[in-house]
């Protein structure tokens, strides 16, 4: 699958998105190192600290089936912005993304922006998970 394929999947997952708050719907979609595809959306609650990143909506699905190596992440929002994944899900990414996975930001145009994943955190918290050990 290639980039523009998984943006497309991430685009898709958008149309699920729950947000009557913010009015920004993102989508995004995980290929998983087993080539298995995973979707997300974000979904808002009139409690806005319980709200989910689209990200983190794929990520636990991913989890919650025993699939837990991810290769690439493409997110995509219904903006002109290449939106960037929040602090807490690049948290959650780092437990979960193989050392060389990438990030696919896309725009409403279908912009699309493909980082490596150590770019956007650098310096996660999975160091002192290993030394813990």
């Amino acid at each position: 699958m290639n980039d523009a394929e998984l943006a497309s999947l991430a685009k898709e997952a958008a149309t699920h998105s729950y947000s009557p708050f913010s009015r920004v719907s993102v989508g995004a979609a995980l290929e998983m190192s087993d080539g298995s595809i995973y979707q997300g959306c974000n979904i808002e609650n009139t409690s806005f600290s319980l709200t989910i990143c689209a990200e983190r909506t794929a990520i636990f699905k991913a989890v919650s089936e025993g699939v837990k190596q991810i290769r690439r992440v493409a997110v995509w929002s219904d903006t002109g912005l290449h939106l960037f994944p929040c602090g807490a899900c690049l948290q959650v990414l780092a437990e979960f993304i193989e050392p060389e996975g990438k990030v696919i930001l896309v725009r409403k145009d279908g912009d699309r922006k493909v980082l490596p994943f150590k770019e956007l955190l650098p310096h996660d918290l999975t160091d002192l998970r290993d030394h813990m050990k």
